[in-house]
Order: structure tokens, then C-alpha cells, then sequence
């Protein structure tokens, strides 16, 4: 049995970071962590689900940037399951489960990810609390310990 890191070891994780998605080909995507949300989200369009082999698969296309829809990753996975996902506003849905790595402060980890149209929402995905349990700490008061990305507009004001 392994042994869990004592809290005191655990990396700071901010309630919003940058991840990566290697599975996907995603190489940056906004995530708001989110500890009230036992499922990780991934916002997802065009999703259509077709048999191979005998097991379900998705396929799907991402806009990993807020506001800008002309950024399109299209990513295929096979489906572990469809759950019944509860939202904030109590509207209850069935989505897509697939299992891909996430790579986060230099941590990387098979994650569950439902799929979801998050086009209205703040952030284009949403880390739950399966997914931080044992691995980080979260500071509500940080945003982005793990820093920018290298091509990000809030590094290049920096910059200037």
C-alpha cells in the first residue's frame, strides 16, 4: 500500500492554473480548480460517440482558449463510461468519460475528464476534487502557481 506525502509536502495549487492535456495534443488549457466539483470537466463540441471493436469511442473538438473558437484541437477517446453529471443550477446531464493524462505543476496523472459544452461557462475546464485528492493543496488567494504559458497575452504585457 503506498504511503500518502503528509499534508506539509503537498504542492500549492491556485484556484485557477494552466494544464496540459498530452493525451489530447492540448498543450495549454485555463483550468479553474474547483473542490466543490467531484468530476473533472472538459469543455467539448461536436461530440459523437461510435463503436470499434466492440468498445465506445468519442470523437470531439476542443477550443482550449476562452473567447476564441478559431484555436481547435480535434481528439478521439475511447469511453469509459456515461454518467449522469449534476450541474451548479441542478440541470442533470449525461456525458461522455474518458481517461487521459493531465500534466500540472510539473505532476502528470491519469484523470477522468465527462465532456461538456462549457461555451457559457468561465473556464474551459474544471479539475475536480478526485483528481487534486492526495496531490496538492489548494490556496483560493493563488492563481497560477504553475505559472504562464510561454505565448500567453498576460506574459507578453508582462514583458512590455
Amino acid at each position: 500500500m503506498a504511503r500518502r506525502k503528509p499534508r506539509s509536502e503537498l504542492p500549492i495549487i491556485g484556484w485557477r492554473e494552466w494544464v496540459t492535456l498530452p493525451g489530447l495534443q492540448i498543450e495549454a488549457v485555463k483550468a479553474k480548480i474547483d473542490t466543490g466539483a467531484r468530476t473533472s470537466c472538459l469543455h467539448a463540441v461536436r461530440v459523437k460517440t461510435f463503436d470499434r471493436d466492440g468498445r465506445t469511442f468519442v470523437t470531439f473538438a476542443v477550443h482550449p482558449l476562452q473567447k476564441n473558437s478559431k484555436v481547435t484541437v480535434e481528439a478521439e477517446a475511447e469511453v469509459v463510461e456515461f454518467r449522469d453529471i449534476r450541474s451548479s443550477n441542478g440541470h442533470v446531464s449525461r456525458r461522455p468519460v474518458i481517461v487521459t493524462p493531465v500534466s500540472v505543476l510539473g505532476q502528470t496523472w491519469d484523470v477522468e475528464l465527462t465532456l461538456a459544452n462549457r461555451d457559457e461557462m468561465g473556464f474551459r475546464m474544471l479539475l475536480g476534487r478526485e483528481a487534486l485528492r492526495e496531490r496538492f493543496l489548494v490556496d483560493s488567494g493563488r492563481s497560477f502557481a504553475g505559472g504562464k504559458p510561454a505565448g500567453s497575452k498576460a506574459r507578453q504585457k508582462k514583458k512590455q
